[in-house]
């Protein structure tokens, strides 16, 4: 499993680590912060006019304002990129508690419905901290909650059966207001559960993929090495034999395509010899992307007895073509398709696509199309014997598509035949990628 996918599903860091917690997050707080400020606002103004009791307005005022102005400067410091770590989250949730602890103390203490909302700071750190920041959070609202039962000030309601309607009122608030909190934590937890597994199952298959590669490089390897000595000894002696048939027979005809074919296979056999996990260098060759295909495309036709196969610009006159660095692996992949739609019924149509972002090179042919199990299984397993081929090209082109950052693509048009589309972005293929 890759570096990336493990530090994505890695638990949340220990409350010691201080490490920088996302930006999103930390705004999101930050406004969160606001709403509750206004909503608090808005009860210790209308209370006193609900319970025809007085409230001490100025200490739950000077609370609000004081919070407020806080929240202020947080909003401040993350406006100017200032990033807010694990410890600086904790004592932002630990001061909300202690500013709504205040608050209660002044309108009713444990007797206040709203008391119930002590957990909302909890459940917040369950999703955004560690576990020892967790349970240091749940003991202090346990804590508050506690001293609010044995000191506050009472509120002085004349008319208690006013009184007990709202105090109902607000448990039925805390009970909304709860409800809607403990939902939306079950469903982000039960989200990034699902992404954990998904991801989980992509690396799995890909270490499965990266594996069955590795085995086939090496198999390449040693085939190459055994192949080095027959193709010599064949280019040598179709060499003699060419010589020796007369120049304008059709023997010296087929005996000059023989050895054209094995220089062929000897170049083939060059590029597995080399390092196939060298990165691309700066000098390598850079061309246009369309003049790059064409040639390609010509080559290849021309080694496969000029087979009927067309090259079409498909964003010809839109935008100029872009400049890629040349990759062998992209070339050979390119190669590996042609070779899979001539065998599957011709004529091949190979056509060029780009925009701003992407370069699309789409294959298509003449035959039956994909069979179901192939556009399930294609580029991530193996098929086993059978009269189609064992699926060991798609495997090595996916591998080298998504090396690129690219995306391999099959499917079945409606017009008939197979298509296989190739979607490479020009930031890693583009000459300034």
């Amino acid at each position: 499993m890759n570096a990336h996918v493990t530090s994505r599903l890695s638990m949340s860091p220990p409350l010691h680590r201080p490490l920088s917690l996302p930006a999103d997050r930390v705004a999101g707080l930050i406004r969160a912060r606001w709403w509750a400020l206004a909503l608090l606002l808005a009860a210790t103004l209308g209370t006193p006019a609900l319970l025809d009791a007085a409230l001490p307005l100025t200490p739950m005022l000077l609370i609000l304002a004081t919070v407020a102005l806080w929240n202020g400067s947080l909003f401040w410091q993350a406006r100017q990129g200032h990033s807010s770590d694990a410890t600086s989250c904790l004592l932002q949730l630990c001061v909300d508690l202690l500013a709504f602890a205040g608050l209660l103390h002044f309108s009713g203490g444990a007797t206040n419905p709203l008391v119930s909302m002590l957990l909302l700071p909890v459940v917040l750190s369950a999703l955004l901290l560690s576990r020892r920041a967790v349970a240091a959070l749940a003991t202090l609202a346990i804590l508050l909650y506690s001293l609010l039962m044995v000191s506050f000030v009472p509120l002085p309601v004349a008319d208690p059966q006013r009184a007990a309607m709202l105090h109902l009122t607000g448990m039925w608030l805390t009970f909304v207001v709860s409800a809607a909190m403990l939902a939306w934590f079950v469903m982000r937890t039960t989200d990034a559960m699902r992404r954990r597994d998904a991801e989980l199952a992509l690396a799995r298959e890909q270490t499965l993929r990266n594996e069955r590669v590795l085995a086939l490089g090496a198999l390449a390897a040693g085939a190459a090495h055994e192949l080095g000595s027959p193709l010599a000894t064949l280019a040598v002696l179709a060499g003699e034999l060419e010589r020796a048939a007369a120049p304008d027979s059709d023997n010296a005809a087929d005996l000059k395509l023989m050895r054209e074919q094995i220089a062929y296979c000897k170049r083939i056999i060059t590029r597995l010899t080399e390092d196939a996990g060298q990165q691309r260098s700066e000098g390598a060759e850079s061309m246009r992307c369309d003049t790059w295909l064409e040639g390609l495309h010509a080559a290849w036709r021309s080694l496969r007895g000029h087979s009927d196969s067309t090259f079409t610009l498909l964003a010809s006159g839109e935008s100029p073509p872009p400049v890629i660095v040349v990759e062998p692996t992209l070339g050979q992949s390119v190669v590996s398709l042609l070779d899979n739609a001539l065998r599957a019924g011709g004529p091949v149509d190979l056509a060029l696509d780009w925009d701003a972002d992407h370069l699309t090179i789409e294959i298509r042919d003449s035959g039956p199309g994909f069979a179901a199990d192939v556009l399930q299984r294609a580029g991530r397993q193996t098929f086993g014997e059978h009269a189609e081929g064992r699926g060991i090209g798609l495997l090595l082109v996916t591998a080298s598509v998504e090396r690129l950052g690219g995306r391999l693509e099959l499917d079945n048009p409606w017009t008939g035949g197979a298509r296989v589309r190739v979607l490479l972005p020009l930031a890693r293929v583009g000459l300034h990628g």
